[in-house]
């Protein structure tokens, strides 16, 4: 079961944004206003925050209850970290990773990093019986 869930989640952090044709992410692109350089460690450091107070929630939440109520906060900080390293990758361009200057590479390891731990500490506070 942990390697499936490992399996999904490591597609999921590398192919989930490959799915989109090139069209709908010109046209998605279109209507969001481009980042300045220096606003993307600041950004970068509030998404890991929210992402970092969300993991700290989910670990204190006692009963499923707790956890379930939690879950719409939660998807939406992974889907707020997915668009994230998606604006990241797109600095790379046609060079590949190479081109990623190496702060923004490690910043986007340690977001996937980050991500890929709530995943699994999710997974691990499901009873026996969901799992």
């Amino acid at each position: 079961m942990k390697l499936i869930i490992g399996s999904i989640a490591l597609a999921t952090l590398t192919g989930c944004a490959t799915a989109v044709g090139s069209d709908a992410k010109d046209e998605h692109r279109g209507h969001h206003p481009k980042a300045s350089p220096a606003a993307a460690p600041i950004a970068y450091e509030q998404q890991m925050a929210a992402m970092h107070e969300m993991h700290r929630k989910m670990a204190a939440a006692k009963t499923p209850d707790e956890r379930a109520a939690l879950m719409k906060d939660h998807r939406q900080s992974m889907q707020d970290g997915m668009a994230m390293m998606g604006r990241m990758r797109e600095g790379m361009g046609a060079k590949g990773p190479m081109a990623m200057d190496p702060e923004t590479m490690k910043r986007r390891m340690d977001m996937m990093e980050m991500m890929m731990q709530m995943m699994m500490d999710r997974e691990a506070m499901k009873p026996p019986a969901e799992r």
